[in-house]
């Protein structure tokens, strides 16, 4: 085992000595055999000599001559504590087992004599008595010497021969064969050129002369491409020079390929500007080449034929320099080729994001700083497109990379519902957050597009384009990447200027709050005196069926109305605006059902006042005007009731007093309950809401997307508070069904139903009144001939059903001042027992079912989130007059009631409904029409109540 040991050793020894000692041709064969057995003796003599050094192999003990020496030599213990904290560090590294030969090796080189190392020194050590030969001080100058390209100029003597070791001779024949073999490789190499190849390859000058064509990407002599990503090497070159040839091929290929794509096209000025970017990196690359280039001929011209064989690295030029010489270029062509990877599939401000990620999460200074570089050439197309879009309002994108996009015309046209400049502001321009590069953020990203936006509408819809043209000739400058605070001022100055415009010519040149106001006051009912007095005008008309409605009627009506009240001090541009029209007509429809105001806007105004606000504005106008109807209705019932009292009502109070009684506190009832809708309409959601939008439409920093969401909300408000937005979900029909809307229009059927019913009263009640008139003159008239007042013959013919013809009853009706006679009941002589009843039983259904469905509107309203709406079922029940109650499903019908939800009520509330209904059929079969009205105001108030509020 041992000798095997050795021999290995010696196979070492032998393998070193031959290629760290080159043959020199000028010498013979014998000194050149001489000179190699006395190398390697000198080798085995300081492996033998320093196998095991004259110390105890103790870690602590070196440790410790370490931290002595370190306190003999320094005057402060700094270094003796860095030390033992080394040393610590040292102990706990379970890969180092020879930590002791690690700390005796530092000892003995710190106790080393720098003058060792002088190469001037001549002096040649002697080998101790020991045989180490590292004894005398210039042991070191001889290892050196002995391993040096031109070898010992005298080798020391030795005194004592080493013992021969068994296996020795076999190393020695092979080191005859070795320096055969070499010997006649030189005398075969001699006849050639020293860049040729021997047998172990090409040499080191020959890979250097070739090395600036591979990095350039090109074949040479012993470096081909055999493919766009492959290059081959020679197969015969030692490990460590393919390892430094490994190293220089990427380069070469990371060169090859981005070469390939500055030379593709792309459809994209970023992608275009990134290629340019690149190119300019691979010049800069190129330049290196040619420097790296120059530096290798200038060495290898240095050197004679037989030195350029090999030892060009004399000269200072070697693979290894050029590796290093090279670093920085690779990293650079690496991360060039990394940003061309993931720009596959990228654009416009994607590839700029992906580009700028580099330069903020990477950590390593280098990468940052390029990629910066690279991002200041990509950026320039993008930030041209900018610099026109904030100062011109145009889009400059012919491929789409900006993160504004511009929508084709006849998207927006394809939608009835826009108008011609809310397509102009919504859908000309679109924002495309993906396109966003991260140089900015998203809020910055939005001003710019609100900037642009607004100078386009200021030049096309506004038409304003002189202003538009001198403000970017005044604020024009250009915009460059890393020049953030220039960027971020011009984008403030330009935001500030442009929607300052903006906002004056919405406000001074199209009167855009004038208008706003007109609608308030006009469709949202704010102009009292204009709305009474339209109202009176249009009653006697509008009682009318919708088919004998004219419009220049209607239209000369509205002027009546304008010019008797404070509307005629308007401006002429807002009362030319203002219409009255006719919506779409139903069989059966009266003049209420189909008159609406209108009020028409142009562009640009309509891109606030769209289409949609419109048909919010007439959905809530024609709420209020049939709430408005019914008060003006039950107001002339009351005022009749009232002066009738004291006259004609008097006279016959006896009989009816009661149901007047009863009478007149529905009617208070149903008034108070329509006065407080409108309160609750007018006041507390349109004032509100119209505050709101004042103060936020009067803002410094106001927008046009601001005015349009403010006015938006104001309308959303108004249509949900004002009970025209809550829905619910219908399981009988399975739609969706307006919850408040439709109790509000049957309680207004109910309340004109009951004003008709009352009407039938005071016509009882005058025909009654007229009957006793009648009779008291019959009977002045015989008591002033002599005769007796009544005989009996009157007392028969007052006693007998005899009915009265049929002019006499319409004039009797006539004669009232009630133009709604109750149909189907006959005025006769005697008919008390007929018809009073009837009267009394329809008064009191149609109260019973106003309340039960008051009580119903009450419990939803109390159940809403919404402040507001439980506040008017406050206002509505402020003395707890009502019992509110949610509405029950219909499978619960059946189900019994718990006290204090209003069960009894429930009750007779269902009876007095289906009591109504009844009598609603009757009078349907008797009338043929439906409401169990014979009169014109009973039908209209019916199609009215039926008539459905157009929803969005």
């Amino acid at each position: 085992m041992g000798d095997e040991k050795a021999q290995r050793l010696d196979d070492a020894l032998s393998s070193l000595v031959d290629v760290l000692i080159p043959i020199s041709p000028d010498k013979d064969e014998a000194t050149a055999d001489e000179r190699h057995d006395d190398a390697l003796d000198l080798a085995r003599s300081i492996i033998e000599g320093h196998g095991s050094p004259a110390v105890v192999s103790d870690v602590n003990h070196a440790a410790d001559l370490i931290k002595k020496k370190l306190l003999r030599e320094n005057d402060s213990p700094d270094k003796a504590v860095q030390f033992s904290n080394l040393y610590a560090r040292l102990l706990t590294q379970p890969v180092l087992s020879q930590k002791w030969s690690i700390l005796y090796l530092l000892h003995q080189l710190a106790d080393s004599n720098p003058e060792d190392d002088d190469p001037t020194s001549d002096t040649v050590g002697r080998p101790d008595s020991r045989g180490t030969g590292l004894g005398s001080p210039g042991d070191g100058q001889v290892f050196k010497d002995a391993f040096a390209s031109a070898g010992l100029p005298r080798l020391p003597l030795q005194k004592t021969q080493p013992k021969p070791r068994s296996g020795s001779e076999a190393p020695a024949e092979r080191r005859s064969q070795t320096r055969a073999g070499k010997k006649s490789e030189t005398a075969q190499d001699g006849n050639t050129e020293t860049e040729n190849v021997n047998a172990a390859g090409p040499t080191e000058s020959a890979l250097l002369r070739d090395l600036p064509f591979t990095l350039q990407g090109l074949s040479s002599t012993h470096l081909h491409f055999s493919s766009l990503t492959t290059l081959e090497l020679p197969p015969t070159l030692p490990l460590p020079i393919v390892s430094l040839l490994h190293t220089l091929a990427e380069p070469s290929l990371l060169y090859r390929s981005l070469s390939e794509f500055v030379k593709s096209r792309d459809e994209g000025l970023i992608g275009q500007s990134l290629r340019s970017a690149i190119g300019s990196e691979l010049r800069s690359y190129l330049g290196l080449i040619a420097t790296l280039e120059g530096e290798i001929r200038r060495a290898i011209a240095s050197l004679d034929g037989n030195e350029a064989q090999g030892r060009v690295g004399k000269a200072g030029v070697t693979l290894k320099r050029c590796v290093i010489w090279t670093r920085e270029a690779t990293m650079g062509l690496r991360l060039m080729s990394l940003m061309v990877e993931e720009s596959t599939g990228r654009k416009g401000g994607q590839l700029i994001s992906m580009i700028h990620r580099f330069s903020t999460s990477h950590g390593d200074p280098f990468v940052g700083a390029f990629a910066e570089r690279i991002l200041s050439h990509v950026t320039r197309p993008f930030y041209d497109m900018l610099r026109q879009w904030i100062y011109d309002g145009e889009l400059s994108d012919p491929y789409h990379e900006f993160f504004v996009i511009e929508q084709e015309s006849h998207d927006s046209a394809e939608d009835p519902r826009r108008a011609p400049a809310t397509s102009v502001w919504e859908e000309k321009y679109k924002l495309d957050e993906g396109m966003i590069p991260s140089i900015v953020t998203e809020e910055f990203a939005r001003k710019v597009f609100l900037i642009g936006k607004s100078l386009n509408f200021i030049r096309y819809g506004c038409g304003d384009s002189a202003w538009v043209e001198a403000y970017c000739k005044e604020a024009s400058r250009e915009l460059r990447y890393g020049d953030t605070a220039t960027l971020e001022t011009s984008i403030d100055r330009a935001y500030k200027a442009t929607m300052a415009r903006l906002i004056y010519l919405m406000d001074d040149k199209f009167q855009l709050f004038e208008h706003l106001n007109a609608l308030k006051r006009y469709l949202l009912l704010g102009q009292g005196d204009f709305i009474a007095l339209l109202m009176e005008s249009l009653s006697t008309n509008l009682d009318r069926p919708a088919g004998s409605q004219y419009r220049h009627t209607l239209t000369a009506q509205l002027e009546h109305a304008i010019r008797g009240s404070n509307a005629q001090f308007d401006s002429p541009d807002i009362l030319r605006r203002l219409d009255a029209r006719l919506t779409e007509m139903e069989k059966g429809d009266t003049g209420w059902d189909v008159f609406t105001l209108e009020y028409k806007v142009d562009a640009p105004v309509d891109v606030i006042i769209t289409p949609w606000a419109n048909r919010q504005y007439l959905k809530i106008f024609n709420l209020l005007w049939r709430v408005k109807r019914v008060e003006f209705a039950l107001g002339s019932t009351w005022r009749r009731c009232m002066t009738g009292a004291r006259g004609v009502l008097a006279v016959v109070d006896a009989k009816v007093s009661r149901d007047w009684k009863t009478a007149r506190c529905a009617i208070a009832e149903m008034i108070h309950f329509v006065n407080q809708l409108q309160y609750y309409i007018l006041f507390e959601v349109i004032e509100a809401s119209w505050d709101q939008l004042h103060s936020t439409i009067h803002k410094q920093d106001c927008t046009l997307d601001d005015l349009i969401e403010a006015h938006t909300k104001y309308l959303k408000a108004i249509t949900h508070k004002g009970l025209l937005g809550s829905t619910r979900h219908n399981s009988t029909t399975g739609h969706r069904e307006d919850v408040f809307t439709t109790q509000l229009h049957e309680l207004l059927k109910i309340m004109l139903v009951y004003k008709e019913a009352v009407d039938g009263l005071y016509s009882f009640s005058v025909a009654e009144f007229t009957r006793r008139q009648e009779l008291s003159a019959k009977i002045e008239t015989r008591t002033a001939q002599g005769r007796w007042g009544l005989t009996e013959k009157d007392e028969e013919d007052l006693n007998s059903p005899k009915p009265f013809s049929k002019n006499q009853s319409s004039n009797q009706a006539g004669g009232s001042d009630s133009p709604f006679p109750i149909s189907g009941l006959t005025l006769t002589a005697n008919s008390d027992d007929a018809m009073l009843p009837a009267l009394r039983k329809r008064l009191t259904d149609l109260s019973a079912d106003f309340k039960t469905r008051v009580n119903n509107l009450l419990g939803d309203l109390i159940v809403q989130p919404d402040v507001d709406m439980k506040f008017l079922a406050v206002v509505m029940n402020f003395n707890d007059v009502y019992a509110p109650r949610k509405r029950r499903r219909e499978g619960h019908r059946g189900e019994k009631k718990t006290p204090g939800q209003g069960g009894e009520t429930s009750k007779a509330a269902s009876r007095t409904v289906s009591a109504a209904e009844q009598t609603g059929k009757g009078k349907e079969k008797e009338n043929g029409k439906p409401g169990g009205g014979g009169g014109g105001a009973i039908g209209a108030a019916t199609k009215m109540a039926e008539k459905k509020v157009p929803t969005k």
